[in-house]
């Protein structure tokens, strides 16, 4: 039988077909349902999904976060309560307006996200002091009508593992202490899953709609397109006076909350596959690796003992907390197995053989490199550990340089504008230096820049549109 062959396709070259061949190879998603951006996701993809969640939900959790659940359906007039955010959603939220048979008194408006959903009910539950900060989150479906293409993940029109925090507090300082818990909580998150983004201030005309202002987490994918892994926002006092959140201070006054949201969605796993994933396919970072080992046993029919030694490993490392699968299938080989596996982005692998079980041993390969070590039994969990330690530096280093890859200076983008990534670009904040850049270059100011991976020198050295630039912008076309 022949070996299997890998993707064999170029992410940098044809990114839509590299993408999709990866997401149906690798069994993580089928794009075949007949709702136009909604997806079936399969039973590897989930498992990724939801080791990827675990992270960010252990991460909440640590720093004071609660998880609730709030309903799905938000009435039309308690969603038209803050103006902004009406007109910000409201051409892209699904209505309910009544079932076959009867028709509703009044619309129901299927959640693009939750404030209002949320908010509704704070009103009730904060009355004094004692009941802020209020932190929580929660893990839900939300719909949005996506005017752009859909992508698979990356944008669609329901986002099935949507991770949402908004904290409610007594003071704007509180507050704003809040967003800088809340970045770190992200950069923890994002830095865990080897992924590259730079951190920007989105401008005033762009802000999400409801709030005072909010920073983005911004990557790029090898087809140049920003994508936005997740927003930090700070909502003020906007939603409190519009659903009157107000508690009773110490002071004896009552005095309205302040309010910050932020969230993430599964669009991050689409960024791990996009940036960590090559020629061979799909490559999982170790602690979101559904499979982090999968054991083949190198023999022929009714050789028990070479099976029953790899059992015994997968049992070994399973008691440890080891994701493990043993692929005792005869009908293929073992070439098509370790391809097979690496397509599927499993990050080690053990072969066993009558040698290995004679010596008490074991072979284990790597995704990252065509290396091979045999270890001793006892070293078997250990020398794991290590190589995931070194895998997951060898992603990092991987997707830092995918990022410079796919990142110009404006100066060299004009000197070859055949460019396809992202643009940094002096700049002076102004609204009309923001659109002179955007005309330059074709792509949108995504905000300014507050913390980049990649070395920058001073501003000030540089002119912006006529004046002295005191900043960076951040310019791209995203999904």
């Amino acid at each position: 039988m022949s070996v299997r062959k890998s993707i064999g396709i170029d992410k940098y070259e044809n990114f839509p077909e590299w993408y999709q061949a990866v997401l149906k190879e690798a069994g993580v998603i089928d794009i075949r349902y007949p709702v136009k951006g909604m997806y079936v996701w399969m039973p590897y993809g989930l498992k990724a999904l939801r080791l990827t969640q675990r992270i960010i939900m252990d991460l909440l959790e640590k720093t004071g976060h609660q998880e609730a659940y709030f309903p799905t359906m938000v009435p039309e007039s308690v969603f038209s309560r803050e103006k902004d955010f009406l007109q910000g959603f409201g051409g892209e939220t699904f209505i309910v307006e009544g079932t076959v048979t009867r028709r509703f008194n009044e619309r129901l408006f299927v959640r693009p996200t939750s404030e209002t959903v949320m908010y509704y009910m704070w009103n009730m539950w904060i009355k004094g002091r004692k009941d802020l900060p209020l932190k929580m989150y929660q893990v839900v479906n939300v719909f949005r009508y996506e005017t752009k293409m859909t992508h698979p993940i990356l944008r669609v029109r329901e986002i099935m593992g949507f991770i949402e925090a908004h904290t409610a507090h007594p003071s704007r300082e509180e507050a704003e202490k809040q967003i800088i818990e809340a970045i770190g909580i992200y950069k923890d998150f994002f830095n865990r899953l080897q992924l590259p983004y730079f951190i920007v201030k989105t401008p005033p005309w762009d802000t999400f709609a409801g709030a005072e202002y909010n920073y983005d987490f911004i990557t790029v994918m090898p087809d140049g397109k920003g994508l936005e892994l997740g927003s930090v926002i700070n909502l003020g006092q906007k939603f409190a006076r519009a659903f009157e959140i107000k508690f009773m201070d110490t002071d004896g006054e009552e005095k309205y909350v302040y309010q910050t949201c932020y969230g993430v969605s599964e669009r991050v796993l689409g960024a791990v596959i996009g940036i960590h994933g090559d020629e061979v396919g799909l490559f999982f970072p170790p602690e979101i690796a559904p499979i982090q080992v999968v054991i083949v046993p190198i023999m022929k029919p009714g050789e028990k003992e070479i099976l029953e030694y790899a059992l015994k490993i997968g049992s070994m490392l399973e008691s440890h907390g080891v994701r493990v699968f043993i692929d005792s299938d005869l009908e293929h080989t073992p070439g098509w197995k370790y391809y097979y596996w690496e397509m599927k982005g499993v990050p080690t692998r053990i072969e066993v053989g009558a040698r290995e079980v004679e010596t008490s041993t074991v072979t284990i390969a790597r995704r990252d490199k065509r290396e091979k070590q045999v270890v001793r039994l006892e070293e078997v969990l250990e020398t794991l550990r290590k190589i995931w330690s070194e895998i997951n530096e060898y992603l990092r280093i991987k997707g830092l340089e995918h990022l410079k890859k796919k990142t110009v200076f404006l100066p060299d983008y004009l000197e070859n504008k055949g460019f396809n990534g992202l643009i940094i670009a002096p700049w002076d904040g102004s609204k009309g230096c923001a659109e002179e850049l955007e005309k330059e270059t074709g792509r949108n100011v995504l905000g300014e820049i507050v913390e980049s991976p990649i070395s920058l020198p001073p501003p000030t050295q540089y002119m912006a549109c006529s004046n002295k630039a005191d900043r960076y912008a951040l310019l791209g076309v995203t999904y």
